[in-house]
């Protein structure tokens, strides 16, 4: 697969993100929200890096189960509860990412949002990957 990173010159250069990927070639795989759930769907933890950590890795999983890895996710759209918590843990967070994600920066948004659908849950991810 070709991924050419989009980062225009008249952008800010991004920092742990990229503006853009282009992909082209292969299939789009769409991951719905994940939040962090275990396999009985029981959150895993009240801590924010936790719930960030578990969300992320379900995300990984569906995509390693259509035949991909972490290279492969093009976006991700990241849903908090509490940009102060997220912003209190960043560096857990980002120890998170890196575990998961190693230094693949796919195009990025993350919005506050008053509450997930799953009353326990601090964070929800989607992504979108091309395999």
């Amino acid at each position: 697969m070709e991924m050419k990173i989009i980062n225009p010159a008249e952008l800010a250069e991004p920092r742990g993100y990229n503006n853009g990927v282009l992909a082209e070639g292969r299939s789009l795989l769409f991951v719905a929200g994940q939040v962090a759930w275990d396999r009985e769907q029981r959150i895993v933890s009240d801590d924010f890096a936790g719930q960030f950590d578990q969300a992320l890795a379900n995300v990984l999983a569906v995509v390693s189960d259509a035949g991909g890895d972490a290279t492969n996710i093009t976006r991700l759209l990241i849903f908090v509860t509490d940009k102060r918590e997220y912003l209190a843990e960043i560096k857990d967070v980002g120890a998170a990412y890196r575990r998961l994600m190693g230094k693949h920066y796919p195009a990025m948004t993350l919005v506050e949002v008053k509450s997930l659908l799953e009353d326990r849950a601090k964070v929800e991810i989607e992504a979108t990957a091309v395999i």
